[in-house]
């Protein structure tokens, strides 16, 4: 095992070096894990170069990732539940398991919740240290890349979850990133009839059809002419107060839309939209991270088998394949919108398939 390993290190907004720390040592109840592959999360742009969003530095980000265990704690080691060489993604989100959401079950709630890559070191980095908890052991033949994505199509599930999208809704999907394409895929692979997906990237337009979107829109007026008396059932993934507008303009009466892009502007409902939120009878959800009882939850049990049989498709969405080294030229480009992505994965150790 070596005594140091690379991580990329945000030291300020925008300020983000590749440096040589010393490895994790892993708690009695931890594991070490070398880590396969990180993506790039939106929230990952927005805390590396805006200046309000980061305040626990120097840190390092990132939290989509996966790895295989290479060291275990003394009491892990005892217990026999991981083992060395075994492939896992890691759910990011530690919850407190003291206040009242985590009683219930409702991680996603905690009030007082760690989480990898913002309150404490993430996976931009060769090694992490991993409580037991978080370990989601995988089938050791399933891709890391695939595992690495767990996180999105978690995310996009547990938004579909909190609608009541049922067999033959229309669906609509705002924002064709790596959520919105796996949420037209869950909602496919629930019985929508049909899933439009809503996107001014023509790129991510054609990405949204491989993901098996029956239609795609890029401008509001092409949206506004396909919604006919409205959708069922509407996915807000692009985090931008003009969508968020745009999501309950588009619901049929008695439809739902469920938010999950975050905004960093306020969202403010014109006149017309909020009449017809009112006179639709129109249900806004909110929907945030991905987790349940037993943590991490069905969502990520689920798609985790739906990655390893097929019936999630991700390899499209992968744009690059990175080394740390491109880190922070990535993040700005990105930042600037300079660099077309779908999914951007970090390899720190260079383990290319």
């Amino acid at each position: 095992m070596p005594e140091t390993m690379r991580a990329a290190v945000l030291h300020a907004p925008g300020d983000i070096r590749v440096e040589h720390l010393p490895v994790p040592e892993p708690g009695p109840r931890e594991a070490l894990v070398r880590v396969a592959a990180c993506g790039v999360c939106g929230s990952d742009i927005s805390r590396m170069l805006r200046p309000e969003v980061a305040y626990n530095l120097p840190l390092i980000c990132g939290h989509e990732f996966s790895g295989h265990v290479v060291a275990l704690g003394s009491e892990l080691a005892a217990a026999g539940t991981v083992r060395a060489g075994d492939l896992v993604a890691v759910p990011p989100l530690i919850p407190c398991r003291r206040c009242g959401p985590c009683d219930q079950g409702r991680y996603s709630l905690c009030e007082d919740y760690d989480y990898f890559g913002s309150r404490r070191p993430g996976a931009y980095a060769e090694y992490v240290a991993v409580p037991e908890d978080n370990l989601l052991v995988l089938p050791a033949d399933l891709d890391p890349r695939a595992a690495a994505m767990l996180d999105p199509a978690a995310i996009a599930l547990h938004a579909i979850w909190r609608t009541k999208l049922r067999a033959g809704h229309r669906v609509a999907v705002v924002g064709a990133g790596p959520i919105g394409l796996f949420a037209i895929q869950w909602a496919l692979l629930q019985g929508a009839s049909e899933v439009l997906s809503i996107d001014v990237s023509e790129e991510k337009a054609a990405m949204a059809l491989e993901a098996g979107a029956t239609r795609t829109a890029t401008t509001p007026e092409q949206a506004r002419e396909l919604a006919g008396p409205g959708f069922d059932v509407i996915v807000e993934s692009a985090g931008v107060p003009a969508t968020a507008d745009q999501a309950v303009s588009l619901a049929a009466r008695h439809g739902q839309a469920v938010f999950i892009g975050i905004p960093h502007d306020p969202v403010v409902l014109p006149k017309s939209t909020f009449s017809a939120f009112l006179r639709r009878e129109i249900t806004l959800h909110g929907a945030w991270n991905s987790f349940s009882a037993p943590f991490p939850g069905d969502e990520w049990r689920l798609a985790a088998q739906a990655m390893a049989d097929g019936r999630l498709r991700w390899k499209f969405m992968i744009t690059h394949e990175l080394d740390l080294d491109d880190l922070g030229d990535t993040i700005r480009k990105l930042g600037e919108r300079s660099m077309f992505s779908s999914k951007v994965l970090f390899l720190p150790n260079g383990d290319r398939p």
